[in-house]
């Protein structure tokens, strides 16, 4: 029994080493195989940049060691914190009109009619200018401060303002652009073309009891909302003609709230050739003419 159980141990201690052996030889293969991994990937790297750089560092001390001064080291810093913004001229050009308008807004200021005429740069002329895709949205901030700069008094207006609205000029003479003359024909009937969106629309104003055709057909079957019903005869409303002329229209393209819309630019145009001075009536009232 005794010879037995020893031949057991033996066995069983045999087993442990051989074990024990191979999992040291395992481990070392593992560490020799890693090792190569790491020495075959910098043989294949070709980057010859230190990682995690954000910037390289300028390095001033060849420049500073013939006069003996202490070396210099530093990083390129953008000239504005607009850089690290996605339009950064647009960005500039929107802070400084800002801060012009904070710094000159308790100056006197004329009414915008009678402000001095100024044609400012289309949006893809001002992209053009800037080389950014800026939004019409984005835009219209800027030329809604440059019309409120171009508001202040002429006599007032200091000249860092007027540089500052320079680059926003087109190099056209607004004056030039003389609207055509608009009569009416030998029915009585004037014409009125209004456009908004997608829609546009053409009306024939003429005295009447104030009937309403938009297509062949009444108001109400083509504008069922009663808002774009209003909207349509919207400057007769609010001039007080109503039941003083009567309303023919065409009008196509667009949605039934646009092709309301241009109907009223069109009713509007068309009341102008007929009654010249209602145009400050027509403005008080929103009409956008």
């Amino acid at each position: 029994m005794r010879v037995c159980s020893l031949l057991k141990d033996l066995r069983y201690a045999n087993a442990i080493s051989s074990t024990e052996r191979s999992t040291l030889c395992l481990h070392r293969s593992n560490g020799r195989s890693r090792a190569d991994i790491r020495h075959s990937s910098r043989q294949f790297a070709t980057s010859t940049v230190p990682r995690a750089i954000a910037a390289a560092e300028i390095d001033f001390q060849s420049q500073r060691s013939s006069s003996g001064g202490p070396s210099l080291q530093a990083r390129v810093v953008p000239a504005s914190p607009s850089y690290f913004t996605g339009k950064p001229d647009f960005t500039d050009n929107l802070l400084t009109l800002q801060a012009l308008l904070r710094k000159y807004q308790i100056y006197p200021a004329v009414k915008p009619l009678d402000a001095p005429r100024i044609a400012w740069r289309t949006l893809a002329q001002y992209r053009l200018l800037v080389g950014e895709p800026v939004k019409a949205a984005k835009y219209h901030k800027i030329i809604q401060i440059l019309h409120r700069l171009n508001q202040i008094h002429p006599s007032l207006i200091p000249d860092e303002v007027c540089k500052a609205m320079e680059p926003y000029k087109r190099d056209t003479n607004p004056h030039a652009n003389v609207a055509k003359p608009r009569t009416i024909d030998q029915f009585g009937r004037a014409v009125g073309l209004g456009r908004r969106k997608s829609s546009t629309a053409r009306v024939w104003l003429v005295e009447g009891d104030g009937e309403v055709l938009v297509n062949g057909k009444s108001l109400m079957a083509t504008f069922p909302r009663v808002h774009d019903r209003e909207s349509v005869i919207w400057a007769l409303k609010a001039t007080g003609r109503i039941d003083k002329y009567n309303i023919w229209g065409r009008v196509e393209g667009g949605g039934l709230t646009g092709q309301a819309e241009s109907m009223t630019l069109a009713v509007a145009k068309a009341l102008l050739v007929h009654e010249p001075l209602l145009k400050p009536s027509l403005r008080r009232g929103g009409a956008p003419l």
